[in-house]
């Protein structure tokens, strides 16, 4: 199982939001190119990076701040955040993520994401953002009426390399992980499964390590906040 530390970029600084929230922004740091060296010194292989700004806006916003970071880390990265259009998508590629997570334009433009994943298998993940079930779009200001299973389905056996479930009603608040509803999706769909809201400590990491489908975890406040150990993390995945 993978381990993700996060790295969530506003105004060109390293944040945590609380339950997908603008307004309830902590500022970790200055330097999100240091933050992904660090990141890397403990022992991390992978990254994940969102453009806070670019999820609200549809568009990069902090693009530089990214492609900085993507540089300096030694391994692999996934970036989200306003990536809707298949030119987005080229251009992170371009620029060295690894994979590119969609989530507004899956719910919204299906068509687009599908065409991505066939032009580059294995490189696309779908973000399946939800509260209660729902899948939430738009930087999770708007929630539809389309439930998560139902958006897995429409990309299984199209390419797409994951799909990251997120419970915004824990993200950032160290709840700990929906793991019932984490299992339950990854048993309803063909595709691999990444966790993400919530983590709070090693038991989260430990209670996912080893379920069927469970591709990684993404974590964030708890590593900043000194919660959890890097180092134990990716012993127990």
């Amino acid at each position: 199982m993978i381990i993700f530390p996060a790295i969530d970029v506003k105004g060109g600084e390293v944040v945590r939001l609380a339950e997908g929230d603008m307004a309830r922004a902590t500022v970790y740091g200055a330097d999100p190119a240091g933050q992904a060296r660090a990141f890397a010194a403990a022992g991390a292989t992978h990254l994940h990076m969102v453009d806070l700004d670019g999820a609200f806006a549809g568009a990069s916003r902090n693009g530089e701040a990214i492609a900085t970071a993507i540089a300096a880390f030694a391994g692999k990265v996934q970036v989200g955040g306003g990536i809707r259009t298949r030119d987005n998508v080229e251009a992170w590629l371009a620029r060295g993520a690894w994979r590119v997570v969609m989530g507004t334009a899956a719910l919204e433009d299906p068509a687009l994401v599908r065409d991505c994943a066939h032009a580059h298998p294995g490189r696309i993940v779908v973000a399946a953002d939800a509260r209660d079930g729902l899948v939430a779009a738009r930087g999770w200001a708007d929630v539809s009426a389309v439930g998560i299973v139902e958006l897995a389905k429409r990309f299984e056996d199209v390419g797409v390399a994951a799909l990251l479930f997120t419970d915004v009603g824990r993200d950032g608040m160290l709840k700990g992980v929906n793991i019932a509803a984490t299992v339950a999706l990854a048993a309803a769909t063909h595709l691999p499964v990444i966790a993400s809201g919530g983590v709070a400590g090693l038991a989260d990491i430990e209670a996912l390590a080893g379920e069927p489908g469970i591709e990684g975890v993404i974590t964030g406040r708890a590593l900043y906040d000194g919660r959890l150990s890097l180092a134990e993390a990716l012993a127990a995945a």
